[in-house]
């Protein structure tokens, strides 16, 4: 028997898999396709807005993924440096054919992992419902101890272009039909999902010369703190942007009813965030045109994906609505775009650890739990392994907590609220914001990265001493002047501030806006690593914001400490609302916390809870 098998190789997989055969868990890995392992079926890019700090915060629990998307990258950017550090998030364009190839030899390569090739058919439980088994269609039963389900979008799937559908997964791949059965059988609750992708073009027929340039970012920048070398600035590939144009619209109005989504076909709901280009047009009928973005797929492929542009229009319209771009007005389409729609697991049916709440040992994961995007579900991947290895330890559930990651906010949004569309990250969804940035994800997670035998020893000690560096360029600006003497009151006209003959104390220089602490640093004559002085001067100027969150964050902390038993019946809580007797007994929330969270939930029911509470369990 088996410790843990994980079905499904996508982004979820590879990280529930690796994350368990890592902390020595005698784990299989059931794919479809060997070779599509960590395949991108969509955008060729890891990270983003919101989900760049995913990407960090995988790197610092001991994830895979940041490893492999720094080694593989295009291109290096970092987003939204304009504005507070809050929403600063790193992007790279992958090269998504070495990105799968890298992840793939991991996964081949990795002690304690095997990898077989073929497809899970059923999932088999004892009578109470605890996991047992799956049956694969090729070879027969594996038993193990524990279950990670990481389907994607290959769970009863379907592809669609216009009125033409086919029982397939993303290119044309297997579906896993009778899989969907085998949930709803052991009293699953399945949904319908859609996603979509654009066109791919040839990039030798693509006149670049019509869109705007767009290059990376020339820093050294990463997502994982163990990558020391990455393209250099001057080798990366660029992106261009270009945009939809008046025929491009009318071609799109004049053809909606041939569109999959329009004609009635699609059963799935779509995504609000990434919807396709026919819903954009429809939805925002008053903009007169729409940006699209064209990055590059491989060094190995000729190819360009045309981000912003998916559809599910005829072949025929597709020609016509590509050929009406800038710049495209000759570009040879390589792959037609299509909708895509699939069975996923209604979230509410999962516990904070991502175990069914009705099947022991059985954990869900990825895109089959209403998410989207690469890095939602390698993050989730990464949550189960670890919390799926915590259960065959005996060990409690690993939860992180809203104010502690962008993971943590993700998986208490879909086991508390729930999910209709698929979920995708935003920094809006974070309240704490402010404390979850890009620079500090390893202050933030990397001590139960180490806990959970993820993290090594040697990378834990080198974090440590980089902390106490920080503290110390912290300390020794806060106890030092820059004297007139160093050029500061220079520097300061030359920021616009008035000229005074004068010294400053450095720690209450660098809280003024424009004035930078590698520029006091070499004022004083001091040197220090680059992401040092990134990361004390976020503290330093930041400083009363980042106080003020985390006493909010430790008032919803207290709440979130305060258990709620999973046997009470709401009916019987008298003064409660009806909505929310009839939600908290749907959802059986295990904190106050998690229910004040939950949608209708209002602070009147909240302080009912609150005194039922301590009436009956003494809990203060």
């Amino acid at each position: 028997m088996h410790d843990c098998i994980v079905v499904g190789a996508g982004h979820a997989g590879c990280e529930a898999a690796l994350s368990l055969a890592h902390a020595g868990k005698d784990t299989v890995l059931v794919t479809i396709n060997i070779s599509h392992i960590a395949k991108m079926p969509c955008n060729p890019s890891i990270g983003g807005p919101a989900k760049g700090i995913v990407v960090r915060e995988i790197d610092a629990l001991g994830g895979v993924m940041p490893k492999v998307a720094d080694k593989t990258a295009l291109q290096f950017k970092m987003l939204n440096t304009t504005k507070g550090p809050g929403v600063w998030s790193m992007r790279v364009q992958s090269d998504q054919i070495e990105y799968s190839k890298m992840m793939q030899d991991i996964c081949l390569h990795t002690e304690h992992l095997t990898v077989i090739e073929d497809i899970v058919e059923e999932v088999i439980c004892d009578e109470n419902k605890n996991f047992k088994s799956v049956r694969l269609q090729n070879n027969g039963i594996i038993e193990a101890k524990a279950c990670i389900l990481t389907t994607g979008t290959y769970m009863d799937s379907r592809t669609l272009i216009s009125l033409e559908t086919k029982s397939e997964g993303p290119d044309g791949e297997k579906t896993t039909k009778n899989l969907s059965a085998s949930l709803r059988a052991l009293g699953i609750r399945l949904f319908r999902l859609k996603t979509g992708t654009p066109q791919r073009v040839r990039t030798s027929t693509i006149d670049f010369s019509k869109t705007k340039y767009e290059p990376g970012t020339d820093e050294f920048i990463r997502f994982s703190e163990e990558t020391e070398s990455i393209r250099p600035f001057e080798e990366q590939l660029p992106c261009y942007l270009t945009y939809t144009t008046p025929e491009t619209l009318k071609i799109i109005r004049e053809n909606l009813n041939k569109s999959s989504m329009y004609s009635g076909i699609v059963e799935g709901i779509g995504p609000r965030y990434c919807p396709s280009i026919e819903d954009k047009v429809v939805r925002f009928a008053d903009k007169e045109r729409h940006q699209l973005f064209l990055e590059p797929q491989s060094l190995s492929l000729d190819t360009t994906y045309v981000q912003g542009f998916s559809t599910s229009m005829p072949r025929d319209v597709q020609e016509k609505m590509v050929h009406s771009l800038i710049g495209l007005e000759n570009a040879e389409i390589v792959k037609y775009a299509y909708a895509i729609e699939y069975d996923a697991v209604d979230p509410l049916q999962v516990k904070p650890n991502l175990e069914l709440k009705d099947v022991h040992g059985l954990f869900i994961s990825g895109q089959i739990l209403g998410t989207s995007g690469y890095e939602e579900a390698a993050g989730l991947g990464l949550m189960a392994g670890i919390n799926a290895r915590r259960l065959l330890d005996n060990e409690e559930p690993f939860v992180l907590k809203r104010d502690e990651s962008y993971i943590g906010v993700m998986i208490d949004d879909l086991v508390t609220k729930g999910t209709q569309e698929p979920y995708r990250l935003l920094t809006s969804r974070a309240e704490y914001r402010l404390l979850l940035r890009h620079d500090n994800a390893e202050e933030r997670l990397i001590r139960y990265g180490y806990e959970n035998h993820l993290i090594l020893e040697e990378r834990y000690k080198k974090y440590l001493h980089k902390q106490e560096i920080k503290n110390e360029l912290i300390d020794y600006i806060r106890n030092n002047n820059v004297t007139k003497a160093s050029g500061v009151n220079e520097y300061l006209v030359s920021l616009g501030y008035e000229s005074k003959d004068a010294s400053y104390n450095a720690y209450e220089l660098l809280k003024r806006p424009d004035v930078k602490l590698k520029d006091i640093l070499k004022l004083m004559g001091a040197e220090y690593d680059d992401d040092i002085i990134r990361q004390a001067e976020v503290e330093v100027k930041y400083e009363g914001y980042i106080d003020k969150a985390r006493k909010e964050a430790d008032k919803m902390l207290k709440m979130d400490q305060m258990k709620l038993p999973q046997d009470i019946d709401y009916q019987k809580v008298d003064n409660l609302a009806l909505e929310a007797r009839q939600k908290l007994n749907k959802i059986k929330p295990y904190t106050l916390g998690q229910a004040s969270r939950i949608s209708g939930i209002n602070p009147s029911d909240i302080q009912v809870l609150a005194i039922y509470l301590k009436q009956n369990r003494g809990t203060e």
